[in-house]
């Protein structure tokens, strides 16, 4: 349950701001869907979207990283709002066609062709969930988040991580022991599902060792924090992505590529090391290219890591 207290400073005073939920769930769908990108990271797609199956979708969205989001949305806790989820979520998973048909009329063929489909989330959003929520999602193999809200005052909106799980399945992908392409930023279509798995089979324990280590930090930033593997690098994010790591090129030049959501022009840059990648084309998030090769370099990156988190 939650018990966060929001106050209100003044001239020698203190008040405390009460909060409230929203007058109807309406309300609450209408303010996050205009604005569902900076709340949650993740882009708008439909509202009210119809299924075959007879029910209808609260939004539908695709986040950052290229996975599809079903979001619902409930007034009041007991709603019943994690069952009316995957009911959705489990026909999203067996109408694939229909989803990638909106998301190519929306945001193009390109990106269409590129949908996570192992990392399908279904977010819950409610003013608050029972500790039989949160057991309940830890007993079932998807993709869910529970998100709190509560309204203060007439201009203050509070979104709350509550709880999350991540499905086996996209914990531990598939692997495939193939020769990789080199051009890191075009992989075939023959290379996509596996891409990053592929990446870290081919890597020295020297380079997966670095790569562990960037991990593990960010893990331990946080209980928030979740570690995303994905088909072309490993998300590390709390609502939205910190940072993106990927083993870069095994072959001919071992190092890591970590993405993180700084502005460029906030940090010294150095050459070789520490880029700014807002014009060069890349997977992942972020506008900051940190390049990562030995434990020195990697002392830098944490660093980085960590600011990006405090950041978003």
């Amino acid at each position: 349950m939650s018990d966060i207290k929001l106050f209100q400073l003044g001239q020698g005073e203190v008040t405390e701001l009460v909060s409230k939920s929203a007058k109807l769930e309406k309300d609450l769908q209408q303010l996050v869907e205009p604005h569902m990108e900076v709340f949650l990271g993740i882009r708008f797609l439909a509202t009210e979207f119809t299924t075959s199956n007879g029910g209808r979708i609260d939004s539908l969205g695709l986040d950052e990283n290229g996975c599809p989001v079903i979001i619902e949305y409930k007034r009041h806790i007991n709603e019943n709002v994690i069952n009316q989820g995957l009911f959705y979520y489990d026909w999203l998973l067996d109408h694939k066609a229909e989803f990638q048909l909106l998301v190519m009329k929306e945001l193009g063929q390109s990106i269409a062709e590129n949908i996570e489909w192992e990392g399908a989330r279904l977010v819950c959003i409610a003013t608050d969930f029972t500790r039989y929520d949160e057991h309940a999602i830890k007993q079932i193999d998807r993709n869910i988040e529970l998100m709190r809200y509560k309204y203060f005052g007439d201009n203050l909106f509070l979104l709350e991580l509550v709880n999350s799980h991540l499905s086996n399945k996209t914990a531990t992908p598939k692997r495939q022991e193939v020769e990789l392409s080199e051009a890191d930023t075009n992989p075939t279509k023959k290379e996509r599902r596996d891409y990053h798995e592929n990446r870290k089979s081919s890597a020295s324990p020297e380079l997966l060792s670095l790569y562990e280590s960037v991990c593990d930090f960010g893990l331990s930033l946080g209980d928030d924090v979740q570690r995303k593997e994905l088909k072309f690098y490993t998300a590390l994010k709390k609502i939205k992505n910190f940072a993106s790591v990927q083993v870069w090129a095994p072959q001919q030049d071992p190092s890591l590529r970590i993405y993180l959501h700084i502005d460029p022009s906030n940090v010294q840059l150095q050459d070789g090391v520490v880029h700014d990648a807002k014009d060069k084309g890349h997977w992942g998030t972020g506008d900051l290219e940190v390049i990562v090769r030995s434990e020195q370099d990697l002392e830098l990156a944490k660093q980085l890591v960590q600011l990006s988190f405090e950041k978003n």
